[in-house]
């Protein structure tokens, strides 16, 4: 049984993430999977690394458990809204103060190179628009994305198989959010 656990980073409780949430967590019960959820904003945390990797900041319970939870996951799916090109910031907040070294990854001693210490897990992005993909994607180079696949599941071991980007959302009516949560819906039963 595959171990799914979705994470939303929009800090609103109000906003679609929420209901593509609900979708992709229907589908993927649909098709058996064991599903847990991390809603960040609901989390208790000071998202400031305040002293980098210099000193240690003691994670706070409700880091603790989602950390847990990621562990024990398969599959990694992550809902955000793209804000400024990036992550919203607690969501930024919960990398800085959860992918950490030694449990994450694990710098080398005297070496420019790294241990990924999350290997075997996949993910899948989940990622909403205030402008059509195409452009994100073509004009500015889809940065949150990038940051996200790339240089930090990437970079402690994580293999991205999927970027879904919904959108434009704030021009979007009803009709056209109903089928968006379709096919998330369908990507959930896919565990894609």
């Amino acid at each position: 049984m595959k171990k799914i656990l979705i994470i939303n980073g929009h800090p609103n409780p109000e906003s679609f993430n929420f209901g593509i949430v609900a979708a992709y967590k229907k589908g993927a019960l649909q098709s058996n999977a064991e599903v847990q959820e991390i809603t960040i904003a609901d989390l208790q945390f000071n998202p400031n690394l305040k002293y980098g990797y210099q000193k240690r900041t003691e994670q706070e319970p409700d880091l603790v458990s989602a950390w847990e939870k990621i562990i024990w996951a398969d599959h990694l799916v992550w809902v955000h809204p793209v804000w400024w090109g990036g992550l919203p910031a607690i969501t930024k907040g919960f990398i800085d103060r959860v992918f950490l070294p030694g449990f994450a990854f694990q710098y080398r001693e005297n070496s420019i190179f790294w241990d990924k210490l999350l290997k075997g897990k996949t993910a899948h992005i989940i990622t909403t628009l205030d402008q059509p993909s195409w452009y994100y994607i073509l004009v500015y180079g889809k940065p949150s994305v990038n940051m996200l696949k790339k240089t930090i599941l990437g970079f402690c071991g994580v293999k991205t198989k999927k970027v879904t980007y919904i959108g434009i959302i704030k021009t979007a009516d009803a009709t056209l959010r109903n089928k968006w949560l379709d096919k998330v819906e369908k990507l959930g039963l896919k565990l894609c």
